[in-house]
């Protein structure tokens, strides 16, 4: 009978392994687990950081594109004011007509005046646009005043030039004010 004793404690030995084999198995299925759910946490953080990364750097562009455009074109309704002060002072020139004796002081003055707000508005990036009779009209950078047919002339062609147009930096400021020819023969 001492066989049969033996033979319990052998089972009671394998179901104690086999208890303690589940056991095992359990905690690492467990790990395994936990193992997973700290990929998923890790690779949801480093998606998380990722776009806060992207969202920083789209915004550093933003706001370094915003800066440039305000340093160009901040100033773009004062230099629209300062235009019919450039406009006053052509026109004073023209209406003095020829440099005389008596007339050269105001008209030197008048011109060094001028010449300096232009030099002003091209450190600003304002930039005159000047068309000449004769020119072809571009609608993006000039305004058709009038339209006339007159002859020797191309349909499209600028007969007249009523005002000169500015550019700020790339953008247009103001279009030239031109007369156009509508001569067709």
């Amino acid at each position: 009978m001492a066989e049969p004793k033996d033979e319990e404690f052998l089972d009671d030995i394998e179901q104690a392994e086999a208890e303690a084999y589940e056991v095992e198995v359990e905690e690492i299925d467990d790990d395994e687990a936990e193992i997973e759910a700290l990929r998923a946490e890790r690779d949801e953080m480093k998606d998380k950081w990722m776009r806060a990364l992207a969202d920083a750097e789209n915004a550093r562009k933003r706001a370094d594109k915003q800066r440039k455009e305000a340093e160009n074109y901040g100033g773009t309704k004062l230099s629209r004011d300062m235009l019919p002060v450039y406009d006053n002072l052509k026109r004073a020139v023209e209406a003095m007509g020829e440099k005389t004796e008596e007339n050269a002081p105001l008209f030197e003055g008048i011109e060094l005046t001028m010449r300096e707000l232009l030099n002003t508005f091209r450190k600003h990036g304002i930039e005159p646009i000047a068309p000449e009779v004769g020119d072809k009209f571009d609608p993006n950078v000039h305004e058709a005043m009038f339209e006339a047919p007159v002859p020797g002339t191309k349909a499209g062609e600028i007969i007249q030039v009523s005002a000169e147009g500015f550019m700020l930096h790339d953008r247009l400021l103001r279009p030239a004010q031109v007369g156009v020819s509508s001569f067709t023969g």
